[in-house]
Formats: structure tokens, C-alpha cells, sequence
């Protein structure tokens, strides 16, 4: 634990890191700078024959002092199945499978991690995990749970910045200051008229990343209290901050120094003095010849307008009275009007721009941060026990002092209007003690089902220790030396043994002295979250839209669904049916009103930043999958699917459901199951299916809806929820 006198010595009298005697051995390990230690050798010959690449040393390493007996590889069915989950969060297709255990080449596997990591749905699936970890969502929250319109563009700076394999470290200085970093606008060359250079493109993502700070919860009433809604602000970006990129709960030291880490009241609001010169701003998507032809168009909003006032005058004069049948055609010649007028409206800009209008004609524009103008920054006060009512000494712009001394920085920062920028490029050093580390934990804990440290926002005394220190300090360093590329790491990780192993095997001894699979004997099984669960209903039955990126879509709900939404006008229906069944990430996210399927897998809480979701087991979930009308009308569609693929052969159908929802044939016993539980539902059908696609309507009624049925079983299977 780092000595209070060496982070006093160091803040207060300016001591020089040298005349410091701090020992290594003094440190939080997770404040060591990271070693690159040498993969260990692997004495014993049965556990040397599984080594593939250096992180099975590791593994197998702390596994030969056990003498743990070690589960082999799982089968090519159970792999490629585990890879498309985990890297893009879809199922693979029978013939996605079947190419892949056909193929005998040494490489196949290689192959299909690289195929998988170049498919533009690898970004959807990794890029929610990180949404997890920025408490993202589209509303505020608390009562009122106000609307950010511009949300979602954050999540598509996300998802694209997974595609584009941007280096871990660019993609954290984006996020932090990226406007600080890259400022520039969108102005044009006259010479290229409408034409943004791609360096102003680039320029105005990185500033897009910020919108991480826009997107936090926020209390409608705190408006009235700008003090409150400053100081509410700020909390909320060191705390994301600290757990996001640190890994580090340093907002257990806002009302007093931290219990159990060194990071004292001081530290904290010398962090929220890095934010006070910010601001959100809401940044125009076009440059000036694009708002000019807005401005050139807007009369025609202004022809919507007028269009309702007139509707709503002539409602006003007829209201307490019958209407003639004059009347009756005048109104229907107003309604008639406000429909023309707002067909009327453009969908784009003009010229060459691709970036539709925001609503009813308004500018598409993203909320971002900016700077505050110098006259209304505010001091940031120390709180006397974090009570905005008890303000202390004003502090300035600092990192946390035991953090500065470990990473041998000077705590205060030169520029206090360039303080994100400086905070960003420090927390990108090579050699810092976290962000590397952190990112490595939670990459291993999104492909293991657990990093190697257990807390993955908590990196301090009271989280949990490294099962594997030694592992975890070679990935980091492997991870900065090679440029940061998260892609690379997969690889890296994928093609090892570790990865590799079956899920279906426990000894005795292993299962007695490892119950949790600490030391990683075999691979654990994991439960797909509420969005690969959709995802993976739609994909089956073939109706999944596949579309990338845009604003969130609200699918309908059912009326026990909706009921406890207090405002309805809340979940507005896309209108285009082909948009409810877009992936899940795209699904609208309020924060007082989960998305009811959602909520009973467990969807994160994103009042605060999210490292490991929850896995329940509750009654509601077999509910969910077994009544709701989304699900079985999705069971129907598969039913459909499966007569289009396989004919009218009951043991085709079989077979065929089996492959496309488990991604393998059904066993002798499961086909001759299925093959009773078809005809007996059969005989008890007497309610045809409502609205079944084109090829159940060629099969009898009662056969078409057993096979829905069948399907609908499948969805509700335990192997259908978990990857092996």
C-alpha cells in the first residue's frame, strides 16, 4: 500500500520523484507499472501438448501446481457456434456450420476468426459491451426521464469505431477530449462545393466520441438549480470516468477520503476541476451551404404549422355542435392539408449531403462537449463531506496524487483549458498502471464470462485480486506494444488452447477444488444477454432486419407490457414494421422503462457505469418465452422457414429446426420426441394460426400450427439461451 507521507511529500512540497523511496512492493498491484513477465515453461508432457500460444503457459502453468485434471478441446460444432456469439452475437446458419467442419485446412479456424472480426455486426455486438460500461441510454431517467435525442449517435460512433479496429488509445482520448484534441469544423472549399475533406470527417467523430459526458442520467428539476445540475454533472463524469477507463471507484471518495484506497477527498475534486471549463454543446452535422439550404426550405415547416393552427381553429369553433355536411368536408380538407404539408417536407438536405433532417425538418445536429466560455467557468470547491452547501478551498485541475506518483506525473495539470486533453494523454501513456490492464480485464471477461481480475470497475483493495497477475500484466503489455488493436487481442486470445476448451467436462476433484473455474480448467458456459436472445428469435426465424446504425426503434408492445409506462407517448412505435425487428442494440433505452424482454433477461442498470451483468434464473423469463405474442409469432415465422427449407417431411423438419436453432441435428431420441410431440399437437390443434407467412398456408392448419409450436419449444430450450 503507497505510504500518505511519499503522496503528501510529492503534492504539497514538490518533492522530485527521485528523492521518493517508494518501493514497488509499496503499491496497490494494480499501480505497479506493468511488467512484460516471460510466459512460464509447462514441465508436464500431457499439459505441454495443449499449449498453443503463450497465454496457455500461463494458464497451464498455475493448473500443473494444482494437478487439476485439464477438459479437451471442444468439438467443431460447439467452437464455431461459441465464435459467432462471441464475436458478432449472431447464430451461424446450418451451412455456416456445416462449411466450417467440413473444412480440414490447419487454418479453418484462423479463417473464421478473421471472417468474423471483418463482418460489420462484430462492431454491434462489442460495441454493447462497452455501452454497458458508459451507462448508455437514450433518456435521463428519474420521473419526468427526459429525451437525448442525439444518443444514438454516440452508439454509432461506438459501433464503428469497434468496425474500424481504432487503437484502444485513440479510441479513449476521443472519448475524454476529443474536441480538445482535434477541433475543426465543417467548413467547405469553394473549389469542392458541398464536399468535406475526410480529415473534417475524421476530426468531427473524434468530437462525437465526447458525447460519452452527454448521455448521463439527469434530474429534470435540477434545471431549476444551476449550482445542483453543475454539480450533479460533474459527479456523474468523474465517477464514468474513474470506472470506464481506471477501473477505479473513486466516488467513494466525494464525501471523504477513500477508506480503503489512496485517493483522498482532494484527488476527487481536483478530477471534477478537469471538467469545469467543459460544456455540452449541440454541434451541427452540416456545414454552412448545407444549413443555408435549410433555411432556403423551411417555409415549408412553416406551411405544417399553419396547416394545424387553421385544423385547430376550426376545431375550436365546432366543438359543442354537430357538424353540417360543409362542415364535415371542410374538416376533412384541413386534415387533408396538414398531411400535404408535411409530405411536403424534405427527408434530406440538399446538394450532396446523405444526413437526413432530425424530426419535423430540424437541423441534425450531436451533443457533444465544448468549452465553456472563460467568464462562466465556475470554481470547483472541495465539499465538506460532499455537501454542495459546504464548499471549501478551490482546487485546481490535478490527477490523483498516488495515481501521479505511480506513473512519476506531475499531479497538476499545466493548462486548466486544455485539462481533458492532458488527462486523456496521460491515461494513454504506455506505461500507465490501468487503461491497459482495464480494457485486457474486460475484453477477457466478455469471451470468458469472467475477467481475471472479477471486478472489473474496481481494480482496488476492496475488489478482487488477479487470478492470474502474471497473464494479466503479458496481455496488457502485448496489447500497448502491438498499437492497442483490440481485433488483434481476440485473435490472440481465440486461437489459444484456453479459449478452446469444452465447457461439457468436470472431474470430481476439479468441480470440488475450483468450483468457479477460477484457475480456467474448461470453458465456462454462458447465457446469452436479452439482446442476443432477440436477436438470436429473429435470426432463427429469418425475419431479423440486419441494418446498421440510425435512431432507436421502439417495436410494439403488448397492453401488460406497456401498462406500466405512466406516459405512453413515452414508447412511440416505429412506424415501418421492418424496423421491429432490427437487432437489439438498437432497441430504444429509456431509463425508467426498460424494454419489458429486456428487463427480465437482466438488462443492465444504467443509472451508473455497468462491468458485469446479472444472470438470473426466474420464473418470469420461462414466461416470457413460452406466452408473449412477439415470441411465438417469431416461432411462427421459423415454422415457416422450416417448410421452405426442408419440405413437408415430418423428420426433415425436425432436423431442419434443430440445425437452424441449436446449430446441430437433433440426437435419435430427440427426433423421435419431436416426432409424438408434432402429432399430438396435431390432434389438439383447433385454432388456426393467425397471419401465417406464405408457406404454412400450404400445409394443413393443425400441422402448421404443431410445428410452430415445436419451434416455439425450441426457443424455450436452455441450449437455445447458452453458448458452451
Amino acid at each position: 500500500m503507497i505510504k500518505f507521507w511519499q503522496v503528501a511529500a510529492f503534492v504539497f512540497f514538490g518533492l522530485p520523484i527521485t528523492a521518493l523511496t517508494a518501493a514497488d512492493s509499496d503499491l496497490l498491484w494494480s499501480l505497479r507499472k506493468p511488467s512484460r513477465p516471460k510466459p512460464p515453461s509447462v514441465s508436464s508432457l500431457k499439459l505441454a501438448s495443449q499449449v498453443r500460444n503463450p497465454i496457455d503457459r500461463f494458464v497451464l502453468g498455475r493448473l500443473a501446481d494444482t494437478g487439476l485434471e485439464v477438459a479437451p478441446e471442444a468439438d467443431r460444432r460447439t467452437l464455431v457456434r461459441r465464435a459467432y456469439f462471441d464475436l458478432i452475437g449472431l447464430p451461424p446458419s446450418p451451412r455456416q456450420v456445416e462449411s466450417f467442419i467440413q473444412d480440414e485446412s490447419n487454418d479453418a479456424w484462423p479463417r473464421l476468426i478473421d471472417s468474423l472480426l471483418d463482418s460489420r455486426h462484430y462492431g454491434e455486438r462489442w460495441g454493447r459491451h462497452w455501452l454497458d460500461v458508459v451507462r448508455y441510454a437514450d433518456s435521463g431517467g428519474y420521473e419526468t426521464d427526459i429525451y437525448y435525442r442525439n444518443a444514438w449517435r454516440y452508439r454509432d460512433y461506438v459501433v464503428k469505431s469497434f468496425n474500424d479496429d481504432k487503437p484502444y488509445n485513440i479510441f479513449v482520448q476521443e472519448q475524454i477530449a476529443g474536441d480538445e484534441l482535434w477541433p475543426d469544423d465543417l467548413d467547405l472549399d469553394p473549389r469542392r462545393v458541398y464536399i468535406v475533406s475526410e480529415k473534417k470527417l475524421r476530426h468531427l467523430e473524434a468530437r462525437i466520441g465526447t458525447g460519452f459526458y452527454a448521455l448521463g442520467p439527469r434530474v429534470h428539476e435540477s434545471a431549476l438549480d444551476a449550482k445542483r445540475l453543475a454539480y450533479e454533472t460533474l459527479t456523474d463524469w468523474v465517477d464514468t470516468t474513474a470506472s470506464a477507463f481506471m477501473g477505479l471507484t473513486v466516488g467513494c471518495s466525494r464525501c471523504h477520503d477513500h477508506k480503503f484506497d489512496p485517493f483522498t477527498q482532494k484527488d476527487y475534486f481536483s478530477l471534477q476541476a478537469i471538467f469545469a471549463t467543459a460544456r455540452e454543446v449541440e454541434q451541427p452535422l452540416w456545414n454552412a451551404m448545407g444549413e443555408a439550404d435549410w433555411r432556403g426550405s423551411y417555409p415549408r415547416v412553416l406551411a405544417v404549422v399553419e396547416a394545424r393552427k387553421a385544423y385547430r381553429l376550426f376545431d375550436a369553433q365546432t366543438r359543442n355542435a354537430p357538424l353540417s355536411p360543409e362542415q364535415e368536408t371542410r374538416k376533412q380538407r384541413l386534415v387533408a392539408a396538414i398531411g400535404q404539408a408535411v409530405l411536403a417536407l424534405p427527408e434530406r438536405t440538399g446538394g450532396q449531403s446523405t444526413i437526413p433532417y432530425d424530426g419535423l425538418m430540424h437541423i441534425p445536429t450531436v451533443s457533444i462537449l465544448g468549452r465553456a466560455h472563460p467568464s462562466l467557468i465556475k470554481p470547483v470547491h472541495l465539499l465538506e463531506r460532499g455537501e454542495l452547501g459546504q464548499p471549501g478551498e478551490i482546487m485546481q485541475p490535478a490527477l490523483p496524487a498516488a495515481l501521479a506518483l505511480a506513473t512519476k506525473s506531475s499531479p497538476l495539470l499545466s493548462d486548466p483549458f486544455a485539462a481533458r486533453k492532458q488527462l486523456a494523454l496521460w491515461l494513454t501513456k504506455e506505461d500507465h498502471p490501468l487503461t491497459a490492464r482495464v480494457m485486457v480485464n474486460r475484453i477477457w471477461h466478455w469471451h470468458f464470462g469472467r475477467g481475471v481480475v472479477a471486478t472489473p470497475n474496481d481494480f482496488g483493495n476492496m475488489g478482487q485480486s488477479p487470478t492470474h497477475p502474471k497473464l494479466l500484466d503479458w496481455l496488457a503489455s502485448q496489447f500497448v506494444d502491438g498499437g492497442w488493436k483490440i481485433k488483434d487481442l481476440h485473435r490472440l486470445i481465440m486461437n489459444s488452447a484456453t479459449y478452446r476448451r469444452s465447457g461439457q467436462f468436470g472431474g470430481m476433484r476439479s468441480l470440488v477444488e475450483d468450483p468457479d473455474n477460477r484457475l480456467l480448467w474448461r470453458m465456462n458456459r454462458r447465457r446469452l444477454e436479452g439482446e442476443a436472445l432477440w436477436d438470436s428469435v429473429h435470426s432463427a426465424a429469418g425475419t431479423i432486419n440486419l441494418a446498421l446504425g440510425g435512431p432507436p426503434i421502439a417495436p410494439p408492445l403488448a397492453g401488460d407490457e406497456i401498462a406500466s409506462l405512466r406516459e405512453k407517448w413515452h414508447w412511440v412505435v416505429s412506424a415501418d414494421p421492418a424496423q421491429h425487428t432490427r437487432r437489439g442494440i438498437y432497441i430504444l433505452v429509456r431509463r425508467n422503462f426498460q424494454f419489458p424482454m429486456f428487463d427480465v433477461f437482466d438488462a443492465p442498470v444504467t443509472a451508473v457505469s455497468c462491468p458485469v451483468r446479472d444472470v438470473t434464473t426466474v420464473a418470469t423469463q420461462a414466461l416470457w418465452g413460452l406466452n408473449n405474442h412477439t415470441v411465438f409469432r417469431q416461432a411462427m415465422q421459423m415454422a415457416g422457414r422450416v417448410v421452405k427449407e426442408s419440405g413437408e417431411v415430418r423428420s426433415d423438419q425436425i432436423d431442419c429446426a434443430w440445425r437452424i436453432a441449436l446449430g446441430r441435428p437433433p440426437t435419435s431420441d430427440e427426433s423421435l420426441s419431436a416426432l409424438r410431440l408434432l402429432e399430438n399437437l396435431e390432434k389438439a390443434s383447433t385454432v388456426p394460426l393467425e397471419q401465417p407467412p406464405e408457406t404454412l398456408k400450404a400445409i394443413s392448419p393443425d400441422r402448421a400450427q404443431a410445428l410452430a409450436k415445436l419451434c416455439l419449444a425450441l426457443f424455450n430450450l436452455s441450449e437455445f439461451a447458452f453458448v458452451d
